[in-house]
């Protein structure tokens, strides 16, 4: 019951500081729009354009971070855990595609790069970085056991950096007239944030499609397993990641002997045991055979 409690906690904090989030980059959206259009400015147009992904990742995570509570029911029997898991997927894509646009923005503006108003561009790139620097700062906890969290933590920072960049472009534009430096930071920016983006994107891609996790090895784990008495053979495996926080085995076992009920109860809670302490496998369902015929490959095509 405690483990329940800590964890609902932990949902309602996350919901709580994506909030916040969400308002100070609506806020920031704003702001960077109409100084856009007031000073000509297409660094702060596309840091406008930027920020509005992130006001849809965060509403996106947002949601997610509700849904992820429901409880199961007779339709949903696995509830909407896997939501966040496809709020990351979901993140990660625009990261990538934000990335792509920016990439291309970024060799235009270099070959005709333009003369704008400074000053604003200082004054707002400076609103962004704080307000951006201060979302940060709530969801980086979390970001690091949540992939979700971080989905929307690397939108942020990406989008603080991207701020940092058109900064450093306005003050040299302000007292250097070098226009073309811009381009260079956005450019930078967006192959660091594909960087980061493919690699949440591969992560969650996994877990959706129900692969065995990268750490978890099914020929370790079937040989551990065949080494407790009376199993001759585990067959049938499979092994996925639910969310983070649960992975699942199936598996059948042949049995040397045709042991009853409460003999297979003590062997499957010593199984139970073992998975969870040396693989961190916390939902298990076996099915035992005796002398059943039948393919007893260890991965077999349903």
């Amino acid at each position: 019951m405690s483990h329940s409690h800590s964890h609902n906690h932990a949902h309602d904090l996350n919901s709580r500081n994506l909030l916040i989030s969400i308002f100070l980059n609506i806020a920031i959206t704003v702001a960077q729009v109409v100084g856009g259009l007031f000073s000509g400015s297409l660094a702060l147009l596309s840091d406008a354009l930027h920020n509005f992904s992130d006001v849809v990742s965060l509403i996106i995570s947002y949601i997610a971070n509700k849904l992820v509570k429901r409880k199961a029911s007779l339709i949903r029997t696995f509830g909407y855990k896997r939501a966040e898991i496809l709020a990351a997927f979901i993140n990660a894509s625009t990261l990538i595609i934000v990335a792509v646009l920016l990439i291309s923005e970024a060799v235009q503006r270099f070959q005709n790069p333009e003369q704008i108003e400074s000053d604003l561009v200082i004054w707002l790139s400076l609103f962004a970085i704080f307000g951006n620097g201060f979302s940060v700062l709530l969801l980086k906890k979390n970001s690091n056991h949540n992939m979700n969290m971080k989905s929307a933590y690397l939108h942020l920072l990406t989008d603080m950096m991207a701020s940092v960049a058109v900064l450093i472009g306005g003050l040299l534009m302000k007292y250097y007239k070098i226009w073309w430096i811009d381009s260079v930071l956005t450019f930078a920016i967006a192959i660091y944030l594909v960087i980061m983006g493919w690699d949440l994107l591969k992560n969650s891609f996994r877990v959706l499609m129900l692969f065995t996790p990268e750490t978890t090895s099914v020929q370790s784990i079937v040989e551990d397993i065949q080494t407790l008495e009376l199993i001759k053979n585990v067959h049938h495996v499979h092994i996925w990641q639910l969310n983070e926080q649960e992975i699942h085995l199936e598996a059948h076992i042949d049995f040397n002997e045709d042991i009853s009920l409460s003999e297979f109860d003590v062997i499957l809670k010593e199984i139970e045991e073992r998975l969870f302490n040396k693989y961190a496998i916390n939902h298990i369902n076996i099915q035992p055979e005796f002398g059943k015929v039948g393919d007893k490959a260890i991965i077999v095509q349903d």
